[in-house]
């Protein structure tokens, strides 16, 4: 039902079910680990109104399990990148793996995903850092970049009547930069990385 891949390994698609809707995969040498993609393997999909919430389980420094919340997939939804570097440490979240006996080793972590109702998982928070970068949260961030600079720059604005004459001072019309701000809108929409080429 579920694959599991890291950079530089051998794609597992053989998940050690520890309970009807709980499966788990060992990652070994985790520490070298940065990234885990959970995908569905598209044989057999979710029931209706079911997804599955993926968790990072690691052991702490008394050999206990952490569980971490990642993200989720779903039938819409069958595939997630994680960035897991930067959780080997920190606190665990609720899981619905705890009452488990799933056999440890150390150094092993584990990727464990729990079959829920997706109402359920919508309302689950996963772990801040456990997303991977996108496209998009780029654009979110260079749209907000955008209309913080426009309205600093025009909170500066005054019309030719109020302003007072300054030889040292540089003035740069508020039309000039509205201009610049829709402009980069325009081309931003049409290609998120046009500022590489």
């Amino acid at each position: 039902m579920f694959g599991c891949l890291v950079a530089g390994r051998l794609v597992q698609t053989a998940a050690q079910q520890v309970a009807e809707d709980k499966f788990v995969f060992d990652l070994p040498d985790y520490e070298n680990i940065n990234h885990v993609v959970v995908f569905m393997l598209g044989t057999v999909p979710f029931p209706e109104g079911m997804g599955g919430s993926v968790y990072f389980s690691y052991p702490d420094s008394n050999g206990m399990p952490v569980w971490q919340l990642l993200g989720f997939v779903t039938n819409g939804k069958p595939s997630a990148i994680f960035k897991i570097s930067g959780l080997k440490s920190g606190e665990g979240s609720q899981h619905p793996f705890g009452a488990m006996n799933i056999v440890r080793t150390p150094s092993v972590a584990q990727i464990g995903i729990s079959v829920e109702l997706l109402d359920s998982l919508a309302q689950q928070t996963p772990v801040g850092n456990a997303a991977v970068s996108s496209v998009d949260s780029f654009t979110q961030f260079t749209q907000k970049m955008l209309d913080n600079f426009y309205n600093f720059a025009s909170s500066f604005a005054v019309s030719q009547a109020q302003m007072t004459p300054s030889p040292s001072d540089m003035f740069i019309p508020a039309n000039v930069v509205l201009k610049w701000y829709e402009n980069f809108q325009r081309r931003l929409a049409q290609n998120p990385l046009f500022w590489k080429t």
